[in-house]
């Protein structure tokens, strides 16, 4: 049986993320989108609820860790992509992949959501099959 290890969820304001995109530019990307992130999402007939539905998905991510944003989980160790199903899947580079294995999560479950206005996005944290609390 799988164990939770946490669930998160965020929702964002689409109009919230064009204005930091106008405002910041390249540099909001560079800060919270993988460049796979970007370009898929600049390709995209409606950039802006691309782009929110990610930066809530990483959110719920960081909410579902446990850890909230900090030197070891950054928005660019969290990655959205979609697999060949078009079901998109969560996956962790450098520092945020070593936090999950450390707190002993194997797996994160994704599922992302928009309107006109807001994007929202749900996660769910796993453990991995076989590990305690003290990660043994």
């Amino acid at each position: 049986m799988t164990e939770v290890h946490g669930i998160g969820a965020d929702i964002v304001e689409i109009s919230r993320i064009a204005a930091l995109r106008e405002k910041h530019g390249d540099r909001f990307f560079r800060i919270v989108f993988t460049d796979r992130e970007a370009e898929y999402c600049r390709s995209r007939m409606n950039a802006d609820q691309c782009l929110a539905a990610r930066f809530a998905a990483k959110e719920a991510v960081m909410k579902a860790l446990g850890t909230g944003w900090t030197n070891r989980v950054a928005f660019t160790g969290i990655e959205i992509v979609r697999a060949e199903s078009g079901r998109p899947e969560i996956r962790l580079h450098g520092s945020t992949a070593g936090q999950a294995r450390e707190l002993g999560v194997g797996r994160i479950l994704v599922s992302l959501s928009h309107s006109r206005d807001a994007a929202i996005a749900y996660a769910v944290a796993e453990k991995t099959p076989g590990r305690n609390e003290s990660g043994t």
